[in-house]
């Protein structure tokens, strides 16, 4: 639970009314999503004020690797010397507008960020790629990094998140 919302797999919910202000985030919820999860390429979760099936936001995660070269040397220092890393990647995360303000985005990065720690499946870190400035802000304020090599692609090394967490 965050807030006043409840974090669950992508199911029965009502879809069609979300709207976050980005059609491609709104069409992928309405029109791909259940094909993506069916087809083993992403997980969907929704958020939804308890007693409500009305999706709140949503987010994806689906795993990835990073190239150990295009993190930055200090975070480098920790890691074993693997060309390719493990990381989950939040592919989509939307906050319908009604709901903006509320902090559900960070509720949900916090969700993402437990599930893959509490996964039997590894990975060092969330990777997203923010599509606008004002989506690699929101990511920055809740702790992500730029991979130096890749503009718009941001990293949240996971034993940060657990840090938060505890």
């Amino acid at each position: 639970m965050s807030g006043s919302f409840i974090i669950e797999k992508l199911a029965a919910h009502r879809r069609d009314g979300f709207a976050c202000g980005a059609d491609v985030l709104d069409r992928y919820l309405r029109e791909q999503a259940f094909q993506d999860v069916r087809r083993l390429m992403a997980s969907c979760f929704v958020a939804v004020a308890p007693g409500s099936d009305e999706v709140a936001g949503y987010y994806t995660l689906a795993a990835t690797s990073v190239l150990a070269s295009a993190l930055p040397a200090e975070t480098l220092k920790r890691l074993p010397r693997y060309p390719l890393l493990p990381a989950a990647m939040i592919g989509r995360l939307a906050v319908d507008q009604r709901f903006h303000g509320r902090g559900l985005g960070g509720a949900m990065l916090a969700d993402a960020a437990m599930r893959v720690l509490n996964s039997d499946s590894r990975a060092f870190a969330l990777m997203v790629d923010a599509k606008t400035e004002s989506a690699a802000a929101f990511y920055r304020w809740h702790g992500f990094r730029p991979l130096p090599s890749l503009p718009g692609s941001l990293f949240l090394p996971l034993a940060t998140a657990r840090t938060a967490s505890r």
